[in-house]
């Protein structure tokens, strides 16, 4: 099973927006770029909102059906580990291994002697195409890329051979994330992360590391872009490079994770993709959620309530909420507008306050990050909530559609 050079992580919280999410990618396919959906969810999202991964088959299943798409589709056991993985295996064809937390573990003398054997084969000057300048490997520099990464690398290549046993091998898509912690890797240090998933056997198809700068939820990159995208181009470059070193599968390509509104980002991306003829993978999770609830403050009436009340116990619980997602928000308590005061407002002022509409002045990041890490107030909410998506179906789908192709897809994926 190989992943297309384009493809694209469409989370859904509740399930309701496959085909308005789907629609989004026809739409590219109709101006001539084809890329295929990533349903992903992780147990932490299932588990808080009640879901199982048999819910995100069956919503990606019908969205397949009812739009007639005849291209692949996948469902990703988002950030799964040893202790998550088998709820999943079933029901997805994706899975994203997640070692973040592994990285930093010191490993046993014996593994870190083995790693730095084969990696010495690397000592001295590394020259890689489309990179200015060279790498400069010395036996020190090995032993600390080892003692950093060499857990994380023995706990993926675990998890993969477990996938292995249960779902055999050319049926499932792999991807390594590193990206939740706090420490970004370099390009050097990035070429012998895959010489180490190499060495493991692992079928590695996209790679999520962590870059420079701030990747917070559903707001722009905070950062320098320059720097973020020379060190992406350099990324790319050391890919390539290690696809042909260490006979990595061919259409191994970086994730960028949390790249739910990196508009910033988008067509400096592009422009670096098209530059080497290189894939990727978006994952935009958690827009969805945004654009259901833009959609119920839109629609008035018990939707502006429901859209309100979430705020309002969002704001009340902000550290309950906030406690799950400390790495990757920033949230400014004197910026949030008083639950009263929103009370008050129309549906529409909570709508453009929520939508990342960078011109507009009533946009407010604080208030978009609290909402957005706030859908378990909707969970709780039950039929309440649900029966609010399909009475008010079609206000909202316009929204996500309309989000996923305009805002992401056409900069990133189309240079627009």
């Amino acid at each position: 099973m190989l992943l297309e050079k384009y493809s694209i992580g469409i989370g859904d919280r509740y399930g309701h927006q496959g085909v308005a999410q789907l629609k989004a990618l026809v739409c590219a396919k109709n101006e001539g770029v084809s890329i295929v959906p990533v349903w992903n969810k992780s147990k932490r999202e299932h588990s808080l909102i009640g879901s199982i991964p048999a819910d995100a088959r069956k919503e990606a299943d019908n969205a397949v059906s009812e739009l007639g798409w005849k291209d692949s589709y996948y469902i990703d056991a988002d950030h799964i580990g040893i202790k998550t993985v088998d709820d999943f295996v079933k029901y997805c064809n994706f899975f994203t291994i997640d070692v973040a937390d592994f990285i930093g573990e010191y490993p046993n003398e014996q593994s870190v002697k083995s790693f730095v054997k084969k990696a010495s084969a690397y000592l001295g000057k590394i020259e890689i195409p489309g990179i200015s300048g060279q790498f400069d490997i010395t036996e020190n520099k090995i032993n600390t890329i080892a003692k950093k990464y060499l857990v994380a690398i023995k706990e993926a290549a675990r998890i993969y051979q477990h996938l292995l046993s249960l779902k055999g091998a050319d049926s499932f898509v792999t991807e390594v994330s590193l990206d939740e912690n706090e420490q970004p890797q370099s390009p050097e240090e990035l070429f012998f992360i895959l010489l180490g998933l190499a060495a493991e056997n692992i079928n590695i198809q996209t790679i999520a590391p962590k870059f420079t700068g701030r990747f917070n939820k559903g707001i722009d990159y905070i950062g320098d872009t320059n720097v973020f995208i020379n060190e992406f181009e350099d990324d790319i470059c050391v890919i390539k490079y290690a696809i042909k070193e260490f006979s990595l599968s061919p259409n191994l390509k970086l994730s960028v994770h949390s790249g739910s509104d990196k508009f910033s980002l988008y067509k400096p991306i592009h422009d670096v993709l098209i530059k080497h003829d290189a894939g990727v993978h978006l994952k935009t999770a958690g827009t969805t959620w945004l654009e259901e609830v833009i959609g119920l403050a839109e629609a008035g009436g018990e939707g502006t309530k429901i859209a309100k009340e979430i705020y309002e116990q969002s704001f009340n619980r902000i550290d309950e909420m906030m406690k799950p997602y400390l790495t990757v928000v920033d949230i400014d308590f004197d910026k949030l507008p008083n639950p009263i005061e929103v009370y008050n407002w129309s549906g529409e002022k909570f709508a453009v306050t929520l939508r990342h509409d960078q011109s507009n002045p009533a946009f407010n990041i604080h208030f978009r990050q609290l909402v957005h890490i706030g859908f378990k107030v909707a969970a709780e909410m039950g039929e309440r909530y649900t029966n609010a998506l399909v009475k008010y179906e079609n206000v909202i789908a316009k929204n996500v559609t309309e989000n996923i192709y305009s805002r992401h897809i056409k900069p990133l994926f189309l240079g627009k």
